[in-house]
């Protein structure tokens, strides 16, 4: 028996957390309810944009990295990172999270990226 949340109960949490902590959370892709990959946009107030995904670790395991930060000298090159993203996996969820300290709501802390 796996131990993995069906993606769309997790996504569903994710954005009630971020709602009841006053932000503001939205699903931007829906993937695969059971088995799809997640990743999350991070916001504050509109700006500082970054991207979270899970990477498989040498023991099994998945942990958060920050796979993209938003680029000031290219306001295109976060989007278009998304596109590509959804287009090589079409059961990935994409869900952004506009709050302060996102990276609370998926387990790190601020020195962690």
């Amino acid at each position: 028996m796996s131990t993995r949340l069906p993606a769309a109960l997790e996504v569903s949490a994710l954005i009630r957390q971020v709602s009841s902590e006053g932000g503001f959370a939205t699903v931007l892709a829906k993937g695969e309810p059971d088995s799809g990959s997640i990743l999350v946009v991070l916001i504050e107030n509109g700006a500082n944009s970054r991207v979270y995904e899970r990477m498989p670790q040498a023991d099994g395991s998945r942990t958060w990295h920050l796979s993209r930060r938003d680029d000031p000298q290219d306001p295109t090159a976060l989007p278009t990172y998304l596109e590509r993203r959804r287009e090589q996996d079409r059961d990935l969820w994409i869900v952004e999270l506009d709050i302060a300290r996102g990276e609370r709501f998926i387990g790190l802390t601020i020195s962690e990226h």
